[in-house]
């Protein structure tokens, strides 16, 4: 299993955004993760497609975003537009899941379903088969910087378990991405759990050295594999 380490910018320098997403980039990163919250989804309002376009020139890593936005067709076009590689969505903010995650493929972006702690995993029976990407929230979505919630960990193995079995012939790559509280000391209780796609936002762009934070998530996650 290949990890992916992605930088959630929501916990970046704003006044220094370019600046940070090529300091990630450059320190190891594989991902850029763009959270997009509309204050009405959440209860917070962040960034939009517009901020997605300047940084595209920044960085050649994909660009990973997650909309918490309702309604969200809308929107899917103008971030495909400025550059976005995959858009995830929450099911309970599209009227009709099948034809968004078919819209977020047409403008040719890979397409993810995001789960909240208290979504169950029943969509993945009718989408799973369309997806590229499945996020397990392991916070409530909205705010930066929350503890994680170590009763996901059942969630994302059950999810592990849905999507090897999807996938077992190896003709489709489905990622399994974990967003919430991910720092270097249970990163690697989360991979053992199933995720190889990890979001951190404070964990790493709240450190000094952000090299040497993704070496040490790097290193603890190869002592699961490892293990495995």
């Amino acid at each position: 299993m290949a990890f992916r380490i992605a930088p959630s910018i929501l916990s970046a320098d704003f006044a220094r955004l370019g600046e940070e997403v090529r300091a990630v980039a450059q320190a190891g990163a594989d991902v850029i993760h763009f959270d997009v919250m509309d204050n009405h989804y959440v209860p917070n309002l962040t960034i939009g497609p517009q901020v997605c376009e300047a940084l595209r020139p920044h960085v050649s890593l994909p660009i990973d975003v997650h909309l918490m936005v309702k309604p969200v067709d809308r929107i899917v076009p103008d971030f495909a537009k400025a550059g976005a590689s995959l858009i995830s969505f929450h099911p309970e903010a599209s009227e009709h899941v099948d034809r968004t995650i078919g819209l977020i493929h047409e403008h040719g972006c890979k397409a993810g379903l995001v789960f909240n702690p208290a979504t169950p995993l029943d969509w993945l029976d009718h989408t799973l088969d369309k997806l590229d990407l499945v996020l397990i929230m392991s916070v409530n979505p909205g705010f930066g910087g929350q503890r994680f919630i170590a009763s996901m960990l059942p969630k994302i193995a059950e999810a592990r378990r849905r999507i090897d079995a999807a996938t077992q012939s190896g003709a489709r790559e489905i990622w399994l991405e974990v967003d919430g509280g991910i720092k270097s000391d249970n990163i690697a209780e989360v991979a053992a759990a199933g995720a190889d796609t990890f979001v951190s936002g404070s964990g790493i762009f709240g450190s000094k050295d952000y090299a040497a934070t993704i070496r040490d998530m790097r290193t603890r996650l190869g002592a699961v594999r490892r293990a495995a």
